[in-house]
């Protein structure tokens, strides 16, 4: 698999932050696959491959937060690469990014945007930073959720049941993962952390 992957040392994100989403660039034409990572420096950690396949083994190995898919590719197309990664129950956001000028079958596509070709540095720009904002609130979501259950757990029963209980292992793996998501993906998760943190969910 060929990947173009942009410096980590690049500039921070234009709202300050160290962290950047994972964003992985799918088109079978090399140099506007490149040009859309470069489009993206600064704002993300980017990585491209230029075919379907490619994609769909990228997508097993490693964390991507937002994928930009070209739907135009030979076999398998970014149709098919967006039904198996459904199927798949991909966490990412979707953003397809194409000539091909869309009719009624984008009804049942589902993507989370939809940019038509050729773009514009900050449309690019603009479309992965508000998939990100809508990911990491997502994220932040399905930790709460998971944490207080974790956390009511943990205030009633004893180390030693928590430690021999698989399921409470793995909703502490879960938070753990979701957490790192969310500080990774949200400009000042930690004040939402706090609030969250400071709910009694014990009673009096």
């Amino acid at each position: 698999m060929v990947q173009y992957r942009m410096d980590s040392t690049n500039p921070e994100r234009p709202d300050g932050s160290e962290n950047r989403p994972n964003v992985l660039v799918v088109d079978d034409e090399r140099e506007v696959a490149d040009a859309y990572a470069l489009r993206l420096k600064g704002l993300s950690d980017t990585e491209t491959v230029y075919d379907g396949e490619s994609a769909l083994a990228h997508v097993e190995e490693n964390p991507v937060d937002i994928l930009l898919l070209d739907r135009h590719m030979p076999g398998p197309s970014g149709d098919e690469v967006l039904e198996v990664l459904t199927d798949r129950g991909f966490g990412g956001r979707i953003i397809m990014v194409t000539a091909i000028d869309p009719g009624f079958d984008v009804l049942d596509m589902p993507f989370d945007d939809y940019l038509c070709k050729p773009l514009e540095r900050e449309d690019i720009r603009a479309a992965v930073d508000q998939q990100r904002l809508v990911l990491g609130y997502e994220t932040l979501g399905d930790y709460f959720a998971a944490e207080s259950t974790r956390a009511i757990l943990r205030s009633e029963l004893p180390a030693d049941r928590r430690d021999s209980h698989s399921e409470y292992q793995a909703i502490e793996r879960r938070t753990e993962r979701l957490k790192r998501r969310a500080t990774r993906l949200l400009d000042d998760p930690e004040r939402l952390f706090e609030v969250f943190d400071g709910i009694d969910r014990e009673g009096r």
